[in-house]
């Protein structure tokens, strides 16, 4: 995964538990017509725990807020994730991935998460625009019934990787294996990515929790 100027990649297959999954389009625009992503709870924990994550709806909310428009589109598996400006209308980022079944359940595959070259020195870059982005693509993630969220933070020079690297550590996610492409074990992983870097894991319903006071409505 990278955070880059624009384009893409990503592949798989699947079903939604929590909500049918089909192909629609969320944004932040079109607020009123969204519904309440919140799921169905079964005791009081659960239910304290559904209260404490924020709905799509609260991180689209806070997006505009901050003079953002987020869009999601979902095809099949595959689901795109653009940010335009509310006030000139420019694509400011996008991210892609998709939801894959594997043993162990379905995982939210981030595959790339790119900002324009303009918003580097805009103060709600990375830790904006970024997070922003993220934050709907774990939330849909967790709509489509993800207990995990997994992505490479590419290593395309050692200064920019350490920065990714420290990026995503702040938000949450945790190193699991650095893809060097000098075993035979990382084949599979630079097929999968397309590169080499640091492959990094997080539990979606754990982000959502962290991420609470950033989106949650405090009203």
């Amino acid at each position: 995964m990278e955070l880059a100027s624009m384009a893409a990649s990503s592949n798989f297959s699947i079903l939604n538990p929590r909500n049918p999954y089909r192909t629609q389009i969320a944004s932040s625009s079109l607020h009123p017509s969204i519904q309440n992503s919140t799921t169905p709870v079964q005791n009081k924990k659960e239910d304290s725990i559904e209260v404490t994550m924020p709905t799509m709806s609260e991180i689209l909310d806070s997006s505009r807020s901050q003079k953002l428009d987020l869009k999601l589109q979902t095809l099949g598996p595959f689901f795109r994730i653009t940010a335009k400006s509310l006030e000139t209308e420019k694509e400011l980022g996008r991210a892609e991935g998709f939801i894959r079944v594997w043993l162990s359940g379905r995982i939210l595959h981030l595959d790339s998460i790119k900002l324009r070259r303009e918003t580097i020195g805009m103060e709600k870059s990375i830790f904006g625009i970024g997070l922003f982005i993220g934050a709907v693509a774990i939330r849909h993630g967790y709509d489509c019934g993800c207990d995990k969220a997994e992505l490479l933070a590419i290593n395309d020079s050692d200064k920019y990787h350490h920065k990714l690297v420290r990026f995503y550590s702040r938000i949450g996610f945790k190193a699991v294996y650095e893809v060097t492409g000098s075993t035979f074990g990382d084949l599979a992983h630079m097929l999968v990515w397309g590169g080499v870097g640091t492959r990094m894991d997080a539990k979606v319903e754990a982000l959502l929790i962290k991420w609470c006071s950033r989106f949650k409505s405090r009203q």
